[in-house]
């Protein structure tokens, strides 16, 4: 893709739990007048799917096919996606750890990912878009115009998710931390689509910057693919 076969470019930010993209893409979304597409929200409801189902993570066929018998919208809103499940807003019940901890388990088969890509590009097919997950730069659309990938030290993509967790659901940051790193293995070492940076994504370390600070790194080098100052 280039900027002068169509006017709105599509921006890829991928990264580990906590690095931030979804506060970075929600941002230069709104800024750029961009649709933020979170892609882990879309796993993140048919893992709610599958529990209220009680349909096994493990079992690639039977997730596959509740994937084909569910409705998962993304819509837009200025604080981030409203998720849609079935045409009930879930927005707030996939954040919970339960969810949370299933989606990495339900990400890891092949047949669900090649379902939930194939959804991806059309979502982002007109451009207009910041779309962030663990494989939009290699996966998704590996020719995106803009490659992000974005990074922080563990301890500090810890901290980050403990203070995201709801008041009076505080949970030890060990036990966060844990789990990041739990959900960390999983993701890189994983067959399908492994959490790696494209070969051609910037890579960003989010460990000393501040929201703001990621974002304008960003916006410059949407500036610089567009040709503006």
């Amino acid at each position: 893709m280039s900027p002068s076969s169509k006017q709105k470019l599509v921006i890829a930010i991928d990264g580990p739990a906590g690095a931030g993209k979804s506060t970075v893409a929600s941002r230069l979304a709104r800024k750029l007048g961009y649709v933020n597409i979170e892609t882990g929200g879309m796993y993140r409801a048919l893992a709610l799917k599958a529990i209220e189902c009680d349909v096994s993570f493990d079992d690639a066929q039977a997730l596959v096919e509740l994937a084909h018998n569910s409705r998962i919208e993304l819509e837009p809103t200025l604080d981030g996606n409203r998720v849609q499940l079935d045409g009930t807003n879930v927005s707030d019940r996939i954040r919970e750890e339960d969810v949370t901890q299933a989606s990495s388990r339900v990400s890891m088969h092949p047949a669900v990912r090649a379902w939930m890509v194939a959804r991806q590009r059309d979502l982002g097919a007109g451009g207009g878009v910041v779309m962030e997950g663990r494989d939009i730069g290699t996966q998704v659309f590996p020719d995106a115009d803009v490659k992000i990938f974005l990074d922080a030290d563990p301890e500090v993509r810890g901290g980050r998710r403990l203070r995201q967790e709801a008041a009076g659901r505080l949970r030890p940051q060990e036990q966060i931390a844990k789990e990041l790193e739990q959900r960390d293995q999983r993701d890189r070492s994983r067959a399908a689509s492994p959490l790696v940076p494209a070969a051609d994504a910037v890579r960003i370390d989010s460990t000393t910057l501040s929201i703001d600070e990621v974002v304008e790194t960003v916006e410059r080098l949407v500036a610089k693919k567009l040709g503006r100052p």
